[in-house]
C-alpha cells in the first residue's frame, strides 16, 4: 500500500454534481447588490428579475420569440409545472434512463395517468431508443443523465416538422452544452447546477410552439398556484416580464446574476462548454488509463462531460455483495473528504456505487488533474485485499 500523498491539491476541492461548485473566483462580496429587505414586486425588484431573464436569454443564445421565466421549486417544479401544464392533447413519448427521467415517467404515468404514454427505458449506462420517438406525439426526455452520466449527443433524432412539443429536463446541461433550440419547446433547468448558483428555483424556457398550447389547450386536472401561467384562461404575461410565481429569495437572485456576468466576461455559453469540455477531457485522460474505473456510460457519444459518473471495474471490488460495495465506495469518498480533496463525489444514491465529478463550466480543468492522482491513491488503500 503507498503511503505517498501526491504533491498538487486541488485549489477547490469542490466536485459535487448539485449544488456545483462557484465560479472561479467567487466571493460574498459580489452579492453586495442584492436588493435586500426590499419587495420583489417593488420597480427595482422587477428591473432585477428582468436582469436575469435578459441574461439569460444573452449567455444562452435563446431565440427572441421564447419565453423565460422563475418558477418555484427548482428544476422539479419547472418540470413539473411544464408537464401539468402542457401535457394531455396528444399522446406522450416519456424516455427514462436514469432517476430523474424515471420520476417525470412517474409524473406522466402514475400521476397525471395520460392517455396514450408509450414508455422507453434504458438501465443506467445505456441510453434509451431515441429513434423510436414520435413527431405526431409530446416527447418528455432529460438532456443529460445527472444520475447515470448519460447524456443525448444531438437533436437530430427529433422531427423539425413534429406536431407533438418536446419537454426536456436540461438541468446539468445549460451552459455546458450546445442546445438546439429549435428542437427545443420547453426547457428546464436550475441555477445550481452549470453555474454553480443557489437552488430552490428554476428556469422555465418556452418556445411559440409551447405558448401556443398554452393558449389553446387547459389540462383537465387541478393545478396548484405554482403551477398556473394562466388566469382565468389567459397567459399571465408578468411572469414573463419581472414577475414571478411566489416570492423569489432576492439573495440567490444576485448569485445567478453574479454568475451570468462572470460567464458574459470570459465569453458566453461558447467558453462556458470549452471550460466543461476540457475538464471533462482531463477526467477522461485517467479514466483511460486506469485499471479500476470505467465509464458508466459506454458508448462515447453519449457520455455526459458534466456529471461523469464511473463504474469500478476492479475484480475484487465486483465479486463484494451491493451492502459491501457501498460501503467500500463510502470509505474511499471519507478518506478524500478526511483529506480535503475531493466533496461529495459518490454517486446518487439511485445509481449503482460508483464515483460522480462533477466536470461543470465552474471546475478548473486544473483541479481535474490535480483531483486524479488523489483518486489512485485512495483507492489503493481503501479497495478490496
Amino acid at each position: 500500500m503507498s503511503e505517498n500523498r501526491p504533491a498538487a491539491r486541488p485549489a477547490r476541492p469542490f466536485f459535487s454534481s448539485g449544488p456545483c461548485a462557484k465560479r472561479p473566483g467567487w466571493t460574498l462580496g459580489g452579492l453586495q447588490g442584492a436588493l435586500l429587505g426590499r419587495s420583489h414586486r417593488s420597480a427595482p425588484g422587477r428591473a432585477k428579475i428582468r436582469e436575469a431573464l435578459e441574461r439569460t436569454r444573452s449567455v444562452l443564445g435563446i431565440p427572441s420569440t421564447y419565453r423565460i421565466a422563475i418558477v418555484p421549486a427548482s428544476d422539479t417544479g419547472a418540470m413539473e409545472l411544464a408537464m401539468w401544464s402542457l401535457l394531455g392533447s396528444l399522446p406522450v413519448d416519456v424516455f427514462a434512463w436514469e432517476s430523474f427521467g424515471v420520476e417525470w415517467l412517474t409524473d406522466a404515468v402514475a400521476q397525471l395517468k395520460l392517455n396514450g404514454t408509450r414508455v422507453f427505458k434504458a438501465e443506467y449506462g445505456a441510453l434509451a431508443d431515441l429513434e423510436s420517438a414520435d413527431p405526431r406525439h409530446d416527447i418528455v426526455f432529460v438532456w443529460n443523465g445527472t444520475t447515470s452520466g448519460v447524456r443525448v449527443p444531438d437533436g437530430n433524432w427529433i422531427a423539425a416538422d413534429r406536431a407533438g412539443l418536446t419537454v426536456c429536463d436540461a438541468t446539468s446541461a445549460a451552459f455546458a452544452m450546445e442546445l438546439p433550440w429549435e428542437k427545443l419547446d420547453a426547457t428546464t433547468f436550475s441555477w445550481q447546477k452549470v453555474l454553480g448558483g443557489e437552488a430552490a428555483h428554476g428556469m422555465l424556457i418556452l418556445s411559440p410552439r409551447a405558448m401556443a398550447r398554452l393558449d389553446s389547450y387547459t389540462p383537465p386536472w387541478p393545478l396548484p398556484k405554482i403551477f398556473r401561467l394562466k388566469k382565468d384562461g389567459k397567459l399571465i404575461e408578468g411572469l414573463f416580464d419581472g414577475e414571478t410565481v411566489n416570492t423569489p429569495s432576492m439573495l440567490a437572485l444576485e448569485d445567478y446574476l453574479d454568475a451570468l456576468r462572470w460567464a458574459e466576461s470570459i465569453g458566453g455559453v461558447r467558453e462556458l462548454v470549452a471550460r466543461t469540455n476540457a475538464s471533462f477531457a482531463s477526467l477522461s485522460r485517467w479514466v483511460d488509463e486506469s485499471d479500476w474505473v470505467a465509464f458508466m456510460a459506454s458508448d462515447p457519444r453519449s457520455r455526459s462531460t458534466t456529471s461523469v459518473c464511473l463504474t469500478i471495474i476492479d475484480k475484487r471490488f465486483r465479486q463484494l455483495d451491493a451492502a459491501a460495495q457501498s460501503s467500500t465506495v463510502r470509505g474511499f469518498v471519507a478518506l478524500l473528504e478526511g483529506e480535503g480533496i475531493a466533496f461529495d463525489i459518490g454517486s446518487h444514491r439511485s445509481a449503482p456505487p460508483g464515483l460522480r465529478i462533477w466536470c461543470g463550466a465552474t471546475v478548473d480543468a486544473a483541479d481535474i488533474a490535480a483531483l486524479t492522482p488523489w483518486l489512485d491513491w485512495a483507492w489503493d488503500r481503501t479497495k478490496p485485499r
